[in-house]
């Protein structure tokens, strides 16, 4: 695995990318979008094992280099982040990551904020061949019913912020649009994923999830290899 990062230009001011590389060439890429917490070490480390799976991994900084030090400055920088100027970077970051690797099929992740930005970016831009949003809001319903790409959406039973009300009224959305999106509920907390903090990592769900994932990711980013005649 090799690790760079890159630079974003978008109309509100530059930022970098985080890019981790697998060892072969590949024109698959996963955009990882941060937690409320930025792009520390955790995010770096999930960027690190997509690359090991064979994936170009890109995880852009919406923050712009600022990274959460405790639960209240993470609120205050994922609240201060508006969804039009996050949005903006990620759409950037798709369009580098395509002339600069070449990439042909991309996917997008996130968890946390991370994930609601995922989910959002899966019912507004048609260029992702597939999503996986861990534990994010649920976008409005007249932008949720647009959602044409293949999504999986990863919740905790015992989330109080994404609870099981609004799990409900996604699933209920998804039945209603007929929407390509599948929902799998874990007994489990908010950021069950995150094996830096103890007090809610359940490795049990989180080696599901992971498994779900990259299924979801293989069966989407796979590039078709033609045979010939």
């Amino acid at each position: 695995m090799k690790t760079e990062t890159i630079h974003v230009k978008t109309s509100r001011g530059g930022t970098i990318a985080f890019v981790a590389r697998p060892e072969g060439d590949t024109t698959a890429a996963v955009l990882l979008i941060q937690e409320w917490w930025g792009i520390n070490d955790h995010i770096r480390d999930v960027a690190g094992r997509y690359a090991d799976e064979g994936y170009l991994c890109i995880a852009p900084d919406l923050y712009r280099g600022k990274v959460a030090r405790d639960a209240e400055e993470a609120s205050q920088l994922m609240h201060g982040l508006a969804m039009d100027d996050g949005m903006e970077t990620i759409r950037e970051t798709i369009a580098e990551t395509k002339v600069k690797f070449k990439a042909q099929k991309i996917g997008i992740t996130g968890y946390c904020m991370g994930g609601t930005f995922a989910l959002r970016a899966a019912c507004e831009i048609d260029e992702l061949a597939a999503a996986a949003a861990f534990y994010g809001d649920i976008p409005e319903e007249n932008v949720l019913k647009q959602l044409r790409v293949p999504t999986l959406f990863i919740a905790g039973k015992r989330d109080a912020w994404i609870n099981p009300k609004k799990v409900n009224e996604l699933e209920e959305a998804v039945r209603k649009y007929e929407l390509p999106l599948e929902v799998v509920s874990y007994d489990a907390d908010h950021a069950f994923f995150n094996d830096t903090r103890p007090e809610v990592y359940d490795a049990e769900a989180a080696a599901d999830a992971w498994r779900r994932v990259l299924d979801l990711f293989r069966k989407h980013l796979t590039i078709a290899v033609p045979t010939g005649a």
